[in-house]
């Protein structure tokens, strides 16, 4: 059987590799076309097409797929799609190119989390499960039915890098496993149960913390958030990225003002709503490097509050 391989981001990448170990044949990569990157705006591959290019495979970069797209996909001959975070909504046309359709790689368990950013929204959620599903594509988002879903549990204070990693490799071994019964047609298609939630690719505002909620909240934002688009907070007339920040429970210094910021036994903590305390590790302040909270404070005067 002949594989085209969908996807876009890293992840995807991890996908294609695990395929391609197995023995599955890719005969072509459909990706994002190069988008602007960074400061200077860059425009830059996608980490899917730099990896189909090194191996040899034909890749299609397209944001539709048109009637020129097509025509190429069909000229790769291939059965069907795997498809990991392409990032496009196919129509009609485009599903009835796979001769056994298209099979999508979701990072959450469906019908929970349709949408551009599961994992993240998920940790924002404070969720401790979560899990692959691997499903085939309809028309809509997320929608189709379900081949099969393998569970995962979320680690304590994992963020989303991480628990991308590991859900990377629960997705291939997934595909792997399921892959000889789509292609003998033993495959039982399940419609998905339950009351969909969706999870939204999250904005910079997204990522602000707001201290007058629980140090627990602020804890899984940050979780959520980095390292893309990355949580942040005002401090004086500038921003400080917050990397890392776990919630406090141990005995509590006199309570200031909310957002302020105090050192307690050699931990740099920050009043929070209830009166919870957020103990930031790592911070970077705007312009420079990403360093120890201690050195940071260590380098402020008066009392700091972030906002």
């Amino acid at each position: 059987m002949k594989i085209l391989f969908a996807g876009t981001p890293a992840i995807a990448v991890e996908v294609l590799e695990g395929l391609l170990q197995s023995g599955h044949e890719v005969v072509g990569i459909l990706t994002r076309e190069q988008a602007p990157v960074g400061r200077k705006k860059i425009l830059t591959a996608s980490p899917v097409s730099n990896r189909g290019t090194e191996l040899g495979i034909p890749v299609i970069e397209a944001n539709k797929i048109s009637t020129g797209v097509s025509e190429i996909i069909k000229g790769l001959g291939a059965d069907l799609a795997v498809v990991v975070a392409y990032g496009v909504i196919l129509k009609a046309e485009a599903l009835d190119l796979m001769p056994l359709g298209w099979y999508n790689l979701h990072f959450s368990v469906l019908p929970k989390w349709r949408g551009a950013a599961p994992v993240q929204r998920c940790i924002e959620a404070g969720e401790t499960e979560t899990g692959v599903t691997l499903f085939r594509l309809d028309e809509g988002m997320d929608s189709g039915p379900i081949v099969a879903i393998a569970p995962a549990q979320i680690h304590p204070n994992e963020a989303t890098d991480d628990l991308l990693l590991r859900l990377g490799n629960v997705a291939t071994s997934l595909i792997n496993a399921e892959l000889p019964g789509i292609y003998a047609g033993t495959t039982e298609l399940k419609p998905q149960q339950g009351e969909p939630s969706f999870a939204t690719k999250p904005t910079r505002q997204d990522a602000q913390l707001n201290f007058a909620l629980t140090a627990k909240h602020l804890v899984n934002t940050v979780r959520a958030m980095n390292s893309e688009p990355m949580a942040w907070c005002n401090v004086d007339d500038d921003s400080l990225r917050i990397i890392e920040a776990v919630d406090y429970l141990g005995p509590a210094p006199d309570e200031v003002v909310i957002g302020g910021v105090t050192k307690y036994e050699q931990r740099v903590l920050v009043c929070c709503g209830d009166g919870t305390w957020l103990e930031l590790i790592r911070v970077q302040p705007s312009s420079k490097n990403e360093m120890s909270a201690k050195d940071w404070l260590n380098g402020k005067t008066g009392l700091v509050v972030l906002s």
